[in-house]
């Protein structure tokens, strides 16, 4: 029963639990950490990015966000999802990923694991502020006049833990482009497929209309996306058998089979391959 319903059983399970609220613990504190002394650079950044986008003729956040001001449902929707969505949807499609789908769970894990620690270093290299903080351009706090979170960078509930400046890249479209990427290749309805490729494009309309991000955030957060997958595969060279992005049958799985005859037609390397799953 346990191999059907946890592929590794409770240990791995543990283990794949600990490390990602240990890497999410640290990621948090150290982008709230160099926070400090940064709202200059910040706010200079976030010009410069402006001035980018004009030259590029991509500085269309303020029609974005005042097209979506038209309609208090749209503006009200698009906060929320920014507040709520992240977390949730990420959380449920690790574990979808991890019962389900055991065998593209580790590669989808170091994805995440690469990703974060680009994010910390953009966060310390390039602090940015978001749109929300520039109301000369015409910009809004959605979040703040729509749901009970006060994201200001003068918010007394301001803390430790969070960093207003932390917008390059926007991790908000990375985790939705690396979790709508896998789930859109594993879906099998059309429908299904169709909602998760769209996912990420509706996560860079949410950061947009919610002055939170700017274009380049987006762009920059799909190519930490786009480095991520590539790191993990790179990873998955050293240990493939538990870290590529397949369906190499679990320990627990083949632990099931009642009888052993049912290798016989197996190719030898497999289940050595097999077992080493464990390890993951």
């Amino acid at each position: 029963m346990q191999g059907r319903v946890l592929p590794q059983g409770w240990r791995d399970l543990l283990r794949q639990v600990s490390l990602f609220v240990s890497a999410f613990l640290v990621y948090d504190l150290v982008r709230g950490l160099v926070e400090g002394g940064k709202a200059t650079a910040a706010f200079q950044h976030a010009r410069e990015l402006i001035s980018i986008e004009r030259a590029l003729h991509l500085f269309v956040e303020p029609s974005v966000q005042a097209w979506a001001s038209g309609s208090h449902v749209v503006m009200v929707i698009a906060s929320w999802l920014y507040v709520n969505a992240q977390g949730p949807i990420t959380i449920g499609a690790l574990l979808y990923l991890y019962v389900r789908h055991n065998g593209r769970f580790y590669f989808v894990r170091n994805m995440f694991m690469v990703a974060m620690a680009i994010a910390l270093i953009g966060y310390v290299v390039f602090p940015t502020a978001p749109p929300r903080f520039m109301p000369e351009w015409g910009f809004i706090d959605t979040v703040a006049d729509f749901t009970p979170v006060n994201l200001s960078h003068t918010s007394a509930s301001m803390s430790t833990l969070f960093n207003p400046y932390a917008a390059v890249p926007s991790m908000h479209v990375a985790f939705a482009l690396m979790i709508g990427w896998t789930l859109a290749r594993l879906a099998r309805s059309p429908a299904a497929r169709v909602l998760w490729v769209v996912y990420p494009f509706l996560m860079t309309f949410v950061i947009v209309a919610t002055a939170n991000h700017f274009i380049l955030d987006a762009l920059l957060g799909a190519l930490t996306a786009g480095i991520s997958a590539y790191g993990a595969s790179w990873l998955a060279r050293a240990r493939p058998a538990a870290w590529r992005f397949s369906s190499v049958p679990s320990a627990g799985r083949i632990s099931s089979v009642p009888s052993a005859g049912r290798f016989s037609s197996m190719p030898s390397a497999t289940v050595p391959a097999a077992r080493m799953r464990a390890s993951g």
